[in-house]
């Protein structure tokens, strides 16, 4: 009997991921408090229990005398059964603990378990995660047992278990995607820069290439779309844009911004801030619908950025009354105006295909 106590631990080991040790103390415990109940013991005088870790066999004392009695069974054996089974849970919830912090910041996959209140329900195999409402895109919708993947954002310490919290909203979410779909940037040749993202709208991601011999935005689009396809496939149809990072300031904001066309551009640098001057019909297409492209692009960049069109600017510098415009890394923008196709891509599902200059850059590459 003594050797099956310790066959079945190791099983316990084997199976569940528990260290023998814990169990062991976990057994030991429960035998002090099994004799507590059963023996008479003086109250002050403490219980000590060990359990030989060759032959299994447990003995008890008290003080410097060992306990010997017969009484010692079956209601001694429950108890150290019952406080051996709440070791044990207490055990399998620290490993899934451990197991799910250590994979914060990456990408989990699992069932769409059931809906509560708006959150999701993710059912991982050994626990439960849960995707709150505010990190879920507004876009999106998913059926109870659809496989589903997520960021895994932190997980806390409840009595109830570990809680795993994740987000399909967090701008990482999409730079882990990157990482799955583009080797380049998960063997660290490509890095990414900086990441903005309106969750189920439009991301822009800047990326840069460690190898001149390899174009990031080609890498990260794919022959013929296919990566980022892939990214946007899994993201429900949001848009995306990649763009090619830049040391110079007025490159970078330039990419940032296109589709838009620029004229003008002035840099306040001790600001931080950059007023930027487009042709009238440039001006929603700067701004964005809801300003969510100037948005984007101010996040992305790490600049204040103020849209003018012409007009308005003109206007602006006449109620200055009199007094000059600071003209600090002030750049009259090439007759060319927008970024090229190769510092920037955007797609969107389903229509997911590349430029025609990136198609042809993707030819000769093959």
């Amino acid at each position: 009997m003594d050797s099956e106590l310790m066959v079945i631990l190791e099983q316990l080991e084997r199976d569940k991921g528990i260290d023998k040790e814990t169990l062991i103390a976990a057994v030991e415990a429960a035998v002090a408090s099994a004799a507590k109940k059963i023996w008479t013991v003086d109250k002050e005088e403490d219980v000590k229990v060990t359990l030989d870790r060759k032959t299994g066999k447990i003995k008890a004392w008290a003080g410097d005398e060992e306990i010997h009695s017969s009484e010692f069974g079956r209601i001694a054996a429950q108890t150290a059964k019952q406080v051996v089974i709440q070791k044990i849970r207490e055990a399998e919830k620290d490993v899934v603990f451990g197991e799910y912090n250590a994979r914060i910041g990456q990408i989990i996959s699992g069932s769409v378990y059931r809906f509560e209140r708006g959150n999701i329900i993710v059912d991982l195999g050994k626990a439960e995660a849960l995707i709150p409402k505010s990190e879920q895109s507004n876009k999106e919708e998913f059926r109870q047992g659809e496989r589903i993947r997520a960021y895994v954002l932190e997980v806390r310490r409840e009595n109830r278990g570990p809680q795993i919290i994740l987000s399909r909203a967090h701008p990482n979410f999409v730079k882990r995607l990157f990482e799955l779909e583009v080797p380049e940037i998960y063997e660290g040749i490509i890095e990414v820069k900086a990441i903005a993202r309106d969750a189920g709208e439009r991301t822009k991601i800047a990326v840069y290439s460690k190898d001149d011999k390899i174009d990031c935005v080609g890498a990260c689009v794919g022959m013929r779309g296919s990566r980022v396809k892939n990214i946007v496939t899994e993201l429900h149809g949001e848009k995306i844009d990649i763009v090619r990072h830049s040391e110079d300031i007025k490159e970078y904001i330039q990419a940032a911004l296109s589709p838009a066309e620029i004229s003008q551009m002035q840099l306040i640098a001790d600001e931080k801030r950059v007023n930027i001057i487009v042709d009238e019909d440039q001006l929603s297409l700067a701004i964005g619908k809801y300003g969510q492209n100037v948005r984007l692009a101010s996040k992305l960049v790490g600049w204040e950025l103020d849209i003018y069109s012409a007009k308005q600017w003109e206007e602006k510098q006449k109620t200055t009354d009199g007094a000059p415009t600071p003209q600090v890394g002030s750049l009259a923008m090439p007759d060319t105006h927008s970024s090229s196709p190769e510092d920037v891509s955007s797609v969107s599902a389903p229509d997911v295909t590349p430029s025609d200059e990136d198609s042809k850059e993707e030819e000769e590459q093959e």
